[in-house]
């Protein structure tokens, strides 16, 4: 029954807001009671984190898939951005920018919980374009990695619209490889650019 609630309650949050989805109407969709809930979840703000901590893992585990299909460093973070992009197709409001206005302390612990994992994907990814040709060798991968988790982690902090995210997410990864890409990497980067809608 606790993971049925995480996962009503994850739908419920994404698609009408944090804020806005109370005790209540979970309890409704799933035609329970509240107090069914409440054995589970003392309050709102616990089924909030057990529901971000949920999706946090469902999303490292999807990116870890991608990984391991062995795209070349540009392709994977293509896929990686295609599948974003899938997962919140639907939502209006960006959840890292709910969560960081209505609910700061679930922000700040999900953000450094994820910040390790993210800072290991991009230096893993930068590696591995180095070793392929497509970045240039004499790279500080340090710093690039740093440039790039600043950039996305300011997009959704800040920017309220999910679609007006992704816009600027697939700019600012087109920004980053760009200023890493080797003329191999270049012409990889436009041919993905060809395949992907700017408006994702």
């Amino acid at each position: 029954m606790k993971d049925k609630i995480i996962s009503k309650a994850s739908n419920l949050f994404l698609k009408i807001g944090f804020k806005s989805v109370t005790m209540d109407d979970i309890a409704n969709e799933m035609c329970i009671s509240k107090k069914t809930i409440y054995k589970y979840f003392c309050n709102k703000e616990i089924l909030i984190e057990e529901t971000t901590e949920t999706g946090l893992k469902e999303i490292n585990e999807t990116i870890a898939k991608i990984v391991a299909k062995n795209y070349n460093a540009i392709e994977e973070n293509f896929e990686i951005i295609k599948m974003f992009k899938e997962m919140f197709n639907s939502i209006e409001t960006s959840p890292s920018y709910q969560l960081k206005k209505h609910y700061p302390e679930i922000y700040q612990k999900l953000t450094s919980k994820s910040t390790n994992e993210c800072n290991t994907l991009f230096r893993q990814n930068v590696e591995k374009g180095i070793q392929e040709g497509l970045y240039r060798q004499e790279l500080n991968v340090t710093n690039y990695v740093a440039f790039y988790y600043a950039l996305i982690s300011n997009i959704n902090e800040n920017i309220s619209s999910e679609k007006e995210a992704k816009k600027l997410e697939l700019e600012a990864l087109e920004y980053h490889i760009r200023a890493m890409a080797t003329p191999k990497g270049i012409i990889e980067l436009e041919k993905h650019l060809l395949n992907t809608s700017p408006l994702l």
